[in-house]
């Protein structure tokens, strides 16, 4: 038995060196090689476009294809017009081609990863906004951006009080590694990522808490108040009704809706001339064409009906300081939440300036409203203060005097509970 294994060494060893079988082994490398680079290129192709990994059985069937056909091809076509016979049904040839589709099919895989880690680390030093991968620890350390992973879609919670947001935004957000500039201090890197968050996925309100070393330790996100009814003033309703408005009208302008003339049938047969008649006073939100949408009294709007097309009068107003007020609340960052001091508040005794937050107004026990207070007054058990801040901001204040934060569903809402 030696002897005759140390017989085959020779007769392999000159195989080796026998022209057909190195063209052989070499044409097997090349496909083996290409198989690789297609897969990578894909790769990096796919991270450029969409920014995300391309999926592994996509990577490998084009690694493999350029495999498939050349064999299929080019390479069965030679050899039925060289060889005129069925030398491709030969034992060699049958183990030379599914060796090199199995190698091919193992090396794919491997160029796909090296592909996407290369365009992953090439993106990132050239400023790419946001990679769903781990950028390499090289490239973070000597390079020049920071990596900022976002927790799965089930970590991401929802702001008390606000609107929740889509689980397919979660799912969306969820897991995306958003890269942003080295040297960043913790406070810069944490408004970068408010301000990325709010523009690349839709979302109104963040709240997100950041560790020393940049990593995301909470994170609460809500949608944004839109439409017309946050902006409703209490005992007050939305309706679109067909009317003929005045050529200056616009939204915001109060209008005076008025019945056109008519006539009455009465059962007798006998007709009766109404002359125009002021109906309500009401607030253009919106028009177009022949329909408009007003802001009326919820016991007006039991005064109008649809087959009726009204004629609307606008009035020279001033400009009312509560909407403009509610509107800039609406699409700045703070939001308007009522804080009741009760007995036994870790509060109680200081000042206003201790809380480090902006109070617009103080319900007294007494009821007395205090407007822009000083900094300096005491707080006491029984107000409520009125505070404009971000939400971030409101949960630190509950967590740190333990009192109860109730922010109203809308900043209108909060100025009339102010004033009554």
């Amino acid at each position: 038995m030696i002897s005759l294994s140390l017989s085959l060494v020779p007769i392999q060893l000159g195989a080796l060196e026998d022209p057909a079988v190195v063209r052989r082994v070499g044409k097997l490398i090349a496909f083996v090689v290409a198989a690789g680079a297609v897969s990578a290129l894909s790769a990096l192709a796919f991270r450029w476009y969409t920014r995300e990994p391309v999926p592994i059985g996509v990577a490998t069937l084009l690694g493999l294809s350029v495999v498939a056909i050349y064999l299929n091809t080019v390479g069965l076509f030679t050899q039925l017009v060289g060889s005129g016979s069925g030398a491709i049904f030969e034992l060699d040839v049958v183990v030379f081609n599914v060796a090199t589709i199995g190698l091919a099919a193992v090396v794919a895989p491997v160029g796909r990863r090296i592909g996407d880690r290369i365009a992953t680390d090439v993106f990132a030093v050239a400023g790419v906004k946001d990679l769903d991968a781990e950028v390499s620890r090289i490239v973070r350390t000597v390079g020049r951006v920071t990596s900022v992973t976002i927790p799965d879609a089930e970590d991401i919670e929802d702001m008390e009080s606000y609107d929740p947001v889509a689980a397919d935004v979660k799912a969306e957000m969820a897991g995306k590694a958003l890269l942003f500039p080295n040297r960043l201090t913790v406070e810069e890197l944490h408004d970068r990522l408010i301000t990325r968050l709010k523009d690349d996925y839709r979302v109104g309100y963040v709240d997100v808490e950041l560790t020393e070393r940049g990593e995301i330790e909470y994170l609460a996100v809500g949608s944004r108040a839109a439409g017309i009814g946050p902006t409703l003033g209490h005992g007050s309703v939305a309706v679109s009704l067909r009317a003929d408005p005045a050529n200056a009208a616009s939204p915001g302008d109060i209008v005076q809706v008025w019945r056109p003339a008519r006539v009455d049938v009465a059962d007798d047969g006998t007709e009766q001339r109404r002359p125009p008649e002021r109906l309500l006073t009401g607030e253009l939100r919106a028009r177009a064409d022949d329909v408009v949408t007003l802001a009326v009294d919820e016991k007006d709007a039991e005064k109008l009906d649809a087959s009726t097309t009204y004629r609307l009068i606008s009035l020279p107003a001033e400009p009312q300081v509560d909407r403009e007020f509610a509107s800039l609340l609406r699409a700045a960052d703070e939001t308007m939440a009522a804080v009741s001091i009760e007995q036994g508040s870790a509060v109680v005794g200081e000042t206003l300036g201790a809380l480090d937050v902006t109070v617009a107004a103080i319900r007294s026990a007494a009821g007395g409203i205090e407007a822009i207070p000083t900094r300096a007054r005491p707080i006491q058990v029984g107000d409520t203060l009125y505070i404009v801040a971000r939400p971030e901001v409101l949960r630190r204040l509950e967590a740190r005097t333990n009192v109860v934060v109730d922010v109203p569903p809308s900043a209108e809402s909060t100025l009339e509970a102010s004033v009554d």
